[in-house]
């Protein structure tokens, strides 16, 4: 395999994202899209995306893995999903009424996923966990929310709370224009630490509502579970008389087909979803116990609506996905790569005398730079910020695409081969090497 250039012509990236700065805030629908985090250069342009790869609007070629933050696990394009959504689209991309793609949708998960009874379908993951909190509140007739410090659960106000040093931190917002009212039955937790949520819910249990967390945490980077861990949170939850939730929107189907909770033997009261079960489109989901999914509109008094909810193009893309998924089961081969590469990543850091750990979840990883355990915040956000930014830049020079944050995942997609693992080796061996050198 020849070098690329340390040089790589962006000039298409520079122009559209002028473009974009003087019409979109801050030039990015998203800011996990920008570039801030690495060094604040002016994010790629991506102009479609082929399997395995994404092709910039100057024409560069990156393995992608990315995987949009999570939902493409078939990777980009596939023909089925494809297919599927060219069909819904010619039948009408939103009907306003119930249809049967829906209805096979729900189905489908409620087949797939252990303790997921009832079902009902959003729109994003930041719906389907504020409309999740919603419902343990109505059915608990409690208020307060037990999470856990460095877990993203969507851009709802209350879940925009962060943790300080102490045991627990009440109403710091990680937002402008979170109201205090809203942030104070919001309690944040370290994760992995079960004296703690014992030491809460012992003081403050008959208050709260749920404990809320990802059973895999996949936004301090892929964290998982001490052992026996989940299976005490539930005890603890239960016996306070609260709900477990689990926000799935990450993991499901990401590990296995069904859920990380039964994946890890522990089944919430209530789950939530999103990312791959819409396929590549927008899609979330929530539901659990029926008795508690009998408090929702229009059988209960817990409302939650949405015009785009369950829409026809998001929920064929999602029963294609699942489709592919359930027939070709590509998780052992997708693991398998995943292990390869992460493995190989640690070699090389190794010898090139950076100190890097890997956390690794079937397919997905987080490669951390100057840190040799991370079980929980505190120890992500000890992880080489500058390191991590100078290995983005070398490795999108060398043609493969990294989520621009240290505390992202890297995916395997469905699509990635031995060839894609081997190239990525190599660039990581150059990049490291240039990190040692400069």
């Amino acid at each position: 395999m020849r070098e690329r250039s340390s040089v790589v012509e962006r000039d298409g990236s520079y122009t559209w994202f002028e473009r974009a700065k003087s019409v979109i805030a801050g030039g990015v629908n998203s800011p996990a899209r920008s570039f801030r985090a690495v060094g604040g250069d002016p994010p790629v342009v991506m102009d479609r995306g082929e399997g395995a790869w994404l092709i910039d609007v100057d024409g560069n070629r990156y393995i992608d893995y990315l995987a949009a933050f999570g939902p493409l696990i078939l990777g980009h394009s596939h023909p089925q999903v494809v297919e599927a959504v060219r069909q819904a689209m010619a039948e009408g991309p939103l009907l306003g009424t119930p249809h049967p793609s829906e209805i096979r949708l729900a189905e489908e998960l409620v087949r797939a996923v252990q303790g997921l009874e009832q079902v009902r379908l959003t729109t994003t993951g930041t719906e389907a966990v504020m409309s999740a909190v919603r419902l343990a509140r109505a059915f608990t007739g409690r208020t307060k929310v037990i999470k856990f410090e460095g877990a993203y659960h969507g851009h709802s106000d209350a879940m925009l709370v962060k943790a300080g040093s102490g045991a627990s931190t009440i109403g710091t917002a990680d937002s402008l224009g979170v109201p205090q009212g809203v942030t104070q039955d919001v309690v944040s937790l370290p994760y992995n630490d079960i004296e703690r949520l014992e030491e809460v819910l012992s003081r403050i249990g008959d208050q709260v509502a749920c404990v809320l967390t990802e059973p895999i945490v996949g936004n301090m980077g892929i964290v998982n579970p001490a052992p026996g861990y989940l299976q005490k949170m539930a005890d603890l939850t239960h016996k306070a008389g609260a709900l477990l939730i689990f926000d799935e929107v990450i993991t499901a189907f990401r590990f296995h087909y069904g859920s990380a909770g039964a994946l890890l033997g522990v089944i919430p009261d209530l789950y939530a979803m999103g990312k791959i079960i819409g396929g590549g489109l927008p899609a979330g989901a929530y539901g659990g116990r029926r008795d508690i999914m009998d408090y929702v509109a229009p059988l209960g008094g817990m409302f939650q609506a949405g015009t785009l909810a369950g829409n026809p193009l998001s929920s064929v893309a999602g029963l294609a996905t699942l489709q592919v998924l359930r027939e070709e089961n590509p998780y052992p081969r997708m693991d398998r790569l995943a292990n390869d590469l992460a493995t190989a990543l640690l070699h090389l850091a190794a010898r090139h005398g950076l100190v890097a750990s890997v956390n690794r979840a079937g397919s997905g990883f987080t490669l951390f730079f100057g840190t040799e355990t991370v079980q929980n915040y505190t120890q992500a956000q000890q992880a080489d910020a500058g390191q991590f930014a100078a290995f983005h830049r070398l490795m999108l020079n060398e043609g493969v695409y990294l989520a621009p944050s240290r505390y992202e995942a890297w995916f395997v997609s469905a699509q990635h081969g031995p060839d894609e693992i081997e190239r990525t080796v190599q660039a990581a061996d150059r990049a490291m090497a240039h990190i040692m050198q400069g």
